[in-house]
């Protein structure tokens, strides 16, 4: 069975995530979707929220026997060893992004060389998107409906109320 690991920390999940994680599982028949806590960042969503959210908008878009949705903490590598799996996707919006990605990818193969880094290129139009950009836009006010699945814009309008 092929499996494979969509990190990230999802904060929150945008189009160009599920972008992502659909053409993912044209390739893959499970996609471990796994939720980075990074006790560096000060979430807009607490973990449980973040898994509540995706887990709704798999089943909303029908994903919801292909994807699993889990989280984990410390080293991307460290949990794809434990959950055996050799393969991770990860997202390109940009050629800034690939720079990142490219370096990431190479140390990540150091610490566990039977890792291999699949890039998808997001589709054009997710290609400006980012959580951060997404939580800068809303916080001010802007409009992000096209930007993100109506559940989770719902669950960011309930932050604020």
């Amino acid at each position: 069975m092929s499996i494979a690991l969509y990190p990230g920390s999802f904060d929150p999940l945008t189009n160009g995530h599920i972008d992502i994680l659909k053409r993912a599982c044209t390739v893959f028949e499970k996609v471990i979707l796994g939720i980075i806590t990074n006790p560096n960042k000060t979430p807009f969503f607490s973990l449980e929220e973040r898994k509540k959210i995706i887990t709704s908008v798999i089943e909303e878009i029908s994903l919801e026997n292909r994807v699993i949705v889990d989280s984990f903490d410390g080293l991307m590598v460290n949990y794809a060893k434990k959950k055996n799996i050799r393969v991770v996707i990860r997202g390109l919006r940009a050629v800034s992004d690939f720079e990142y990605e490219l370096a990431l990818s190479m140390m990540n193969k150091r610490l566990y060389s039977e890792l291999e880094t699949i890039f998808l290129m997001t589709a054009s139009e997710y290609s400006f998107i980012s959580s951060n950009l997404v939580k800068e836009v809303f916080k001010y006010g802007g409009d992000i409906k096209n930007y993100v699945h109506p559940i989770v814009f719902e669950e960011m309008q309930k932050k604020i109320k």
